[in-house]
Order: C-alpha cells, then sequence, then structure tokens
C-alpha cells in the first residue's frame, strides 16, 4: 500500500515542490490550501493518487476539514505543514503583526495539534512542519515573524518531549530553512543568499527520509545561525538589521 501524506500549503512554493517529489516517490497525496484552484496543477500529474481539499488554517472549521481530507485519504502516514505569512514590519503595521501571529501561531498550532492528535490515536506518524531560522533570534525588522517561528520550535520540541513521555511512535522533523524564493518573499527587498524551492525540497525529503530532528537549510544558515546563537544580547539590540 502506497504511503499517505498529507500536505497542508501546497499551491506554492516549497509545498508545491514536495507534492511532487512526493509524488514521483509513489506516494498517496491530500492537498490543501486556501486556493483551491491552484491545487489542481498538482491534482492533474496523478489524479488518482492526489485528494484535494480547500483549508484556510485561520478558519475555525480548519481541523474539521483536516480530518475530512484524512478520512478520505484512508489515514495518514506523514504530516507536512507549509503554511505560513511573514513580513518585515518596522513601523509595528497592526493588522501585519496580527495578521501573521493569527497564521502562524494560531493556525500553525490548530493544524499541527489535529494532526498530533490523530496519530496519538493511531500511535504513530510522522509530524513535518516548515518553520525558520528567524526562529532563531529576535529579528527587528520581521517581530511578530520571528517571534511566531520560535513559538513553533518550541512547540515541535514540547509535543516530542509529549509524545516520548506517552509512549507514542510519533517523529517530529522540524526544518528550518533561511531565505526561499517563493511568493511569501516578493516585494522590493533584496534577500541575500536566496534558495530555490526545488532545491529546499529536495533537502527537505532528504531530511525526512533520515528521520532528522531538526533540519537547517542549507549549510550556510546553518553557520549563520550557530553564530547568531552566540552573540549576547548585550551586543544583539544594537545590531542593525
Amino acid at each position: 500500500m502506497a504511503k499517505r501524506a498529507i500536505i497542508i500549503g501546497a499551491s506554492s512554493g516549497m509545498g508545491q515542490e514536495m507534492s511532487k517529489l512526493l509524488l514521483d516517490d509513489g506516494w498517496q497525496l491530500g492537498i490543501a490550501a486556501r486556493r483551491a484552484d491552484r491545487l489542481q496543477v498538482i491534482k492533474q500529474l496523478a489524479p488518482d493518487r492526489v485528494e484535494v481539499e480547500t483549508i484556510d488554517v485561520t478558519a475555525e472549521d480548519a481541523s474539521q476539514r483536516l480530518r475530512a481530507l484524512i478520512e478520505r485519504m484512508g489515514g495518514m502516514d506523514l504530516f507536512f505543514y507549509s503554511s505560513g505569512v511573514g513580513k518585515q514590519n518596522r513601523t509595528l503595521t497592526p493588522d501585519i503583526e496580527l495578521n501573521t501571529v493569527n497564521t502562524n501561531g494560531m493556525g500553525f498550532t490548530r493544524m499541527v495539534g489535529e494532526a498530533y492528535r490523530y496519530f496519538a490515536e493511531r500511535g504513530e506518524g510522522h509530524i513535518a512542519v516548515i518553520s525558520s531560522i528567524a526562529g532563531t533570534k529576535g529579528l527587528g525588522p520581521a517581530p511578530s515573524y520571528s517571534a511566531t517561528k520560535a513559538m513553533q520550535n518550541v512547540y515541535i520540541q514540547a509535543l516530542e518531549q509529549q509524545s516520548n513521555a506517552r509512549g507514542l511512535r510519533i517523529r517530529f522533523t522540524d526544518i528550518r530553512p533561511g531565505f526561499v524564493d517563493t511568493d511569501l518573499l516578493n516585494g522590493d527587498f533584496h534577500y541575500p543568499m536566496m534558495l530555490k524551492p526545488e532545491k529546499v525540497a529536495r533537502q527537505i525529503v532528504k531530511a525526512i527520509k533520515s528521520k532528522r530532528h531538526i533540519a537547517v537549510i542549507d549549510w550556510r544558515y546553518a553557520i549563520l545561525t550557530a553564530l547568531w546563537r552566540r552573540v549576547p544580547r548585550s551586543l544583539w539590540r544594537h545590531l542593525k538589521l
């Protein structure tokens, strides 16, 4: 029987690239996003192996829609979360901050929590999420984004500890990419060391297959974040990013 994966945020970027790679590897997919029309690109690649669901992670019915998709799939082995928003907000515009917290905080917790509960009932499974290197330190240009990414890092860490304490066979992979050339970063600002989503997706698949707990992508960002962690707060607050 083919392995079954559900990908949240499959309409573009890394979620879309992951969908293509898993289909090539023989997986059965359930794909979801707010823009259902864009999911048809993946559906057409293998109509008999792809189920589509419209899910807005900020909506109250998102958990129920995820469960419905799991049922249509006949179960789930891998839950892959690739949904989120992020903007620079140097003026701390309220709408940007609150929308980021709602999507990356509430939406993330809603969906990952539901996947965890499903796997807890089943006794095993694999949860992989895309967070970010932005969770390493508080970044002045993007306060709510870096804060919610740190929250995601800690939430996965907490679930992993809880799962082990309960004797569940649930694996977790926290994927922390650097800047990736996706719709999220479209704009006038030039981001350094930009990564291509196709390359990132290949590294994500490798991290999932090797059952990595944390995967910083790529090696340049692994070095960068290691250096960031060593910068004392007394110096970090004076950096001009």
